[in-house]
């Protein structure tokens, strides 16, 4: 878990939207297995060890359904310690009859749902960075079918459910954007992360610190798919955490130098990416 620590910059908390916030947090307590930080009429702080928000869900006033064919988030991925409790989690899943899709990945296993709007969620678990591996500066990643046999080994199919284990983290975003090139140079140049691996002319892997990436990029929704209404189902922002006020000032010069706006409101410093997407960029 050392790629979710300074001084590494990554992901470490993202906000969505959803219709119905009573019907979301029923979901994300009972089929995820978060609990409730704090909440208010319209929005809820959620955490996976008591302490530390990882994950607010909002409901925006006239809010309407998640749009197709628009930039935002294809989905938040959240990172779990052990491989035991990725298997622990699909015992879980089976016995609520919960339908998912999975992966091997080959530097991770992941397990991929939606919540009752349609936001994208991955679960996963890395691999040991040592088995990763690197080509010309590029990390091999893959689509594999899951060993779901080999994979529940590892955990207990008796055990009661608790919930996410307190070690979770975000481990890390993907997006949706218009054009990958302006994408490339925003977190790029503007935000110091490292391209890590290309799929194709659709897709691309960002980094820090030579992790498999803290942020996805993809074209998925069409090239040039405008941003999702204000008010839509989706993407609200996600943070980016940095060593310290010393980096973020240097960010910030970086991302004026490329034309992207910054703002500051009650401390809270503000960008966003060409497509639209809202990032905070916390110390």
């Amino acid at each position: 878990m050392s790629f979710h620590r300074k001084p590494i910059t990554f992901v470490n908390h993202v906000n969505i939207k959803v219709q119905n916030l009573e019907r979301s947090l029923e979901y994300y307590q009972e089929v995820i297995g978060f609990k409730i930080l704090e909440q208010t009429k319209n929005k809820a702080k959620l955490t996976a060890d008591g302490n530390t928000c990882i994950l607010s869900i909002e409901q925006p006033d006239n809010v309407i359904p998640k749009q197709g064919r628009t930039t935002g988030l294809y989905h938040f991925a959240l990172l779990v310690p052990r491989r035991s409790d990725l298997a622990d989690i699909v015992h879980h899943f089976i016995a609520k009859g919960i339908r998912i899709g999975s992966s091997d990945h080959l530097v991770s296993e992941a397990l991929y749902l939606n919540d009752p709007d349609g936001n994208g969620i991955e679960i996963y678990v890395d691999r040991d960075p040592s088995v990763w591996e690197w080509r010309n500066g590029e990390i091999a990643m893959t689509v594999d079918p899951l060993d779901f046999a080999d994979l529940l080994k590892t955990g207990d199919s008796e055990k009661a459910w608790e919930g996410l284990p307190a070690g979770t983290v975000m481990g890390h975003i993907h997006l949706h954007v218009s054009h990958l090139n302006e994408a490339e140079e925003f977190y790029t140049k503007g935000l110091g992360f490292d391209v890590v691996n290309r799929f194709g002319d659709q897709a691309l892997f960002i980094s820090a610190g030579n992790y498999h990436h803290h942020i996805g990029l993809n074209t998925w929704q069409g090239v040039g798919a405008p941003e999702s209404p204000a008010n839509s189902v989706g993407l609200e922002s996600f943070t980016i955490l940095l060593p310290d006020e010393a980096y973020r000032k240097n960010m910030v010069a970086s991302l004026e130098s490329i034309g992207a706006s910054v703002t500051e409101e009650n401390g809270v410093v503000t960008t966003k990416d060409p497509s639209g997407n809202r990032i905070h960029l916390a110390v």
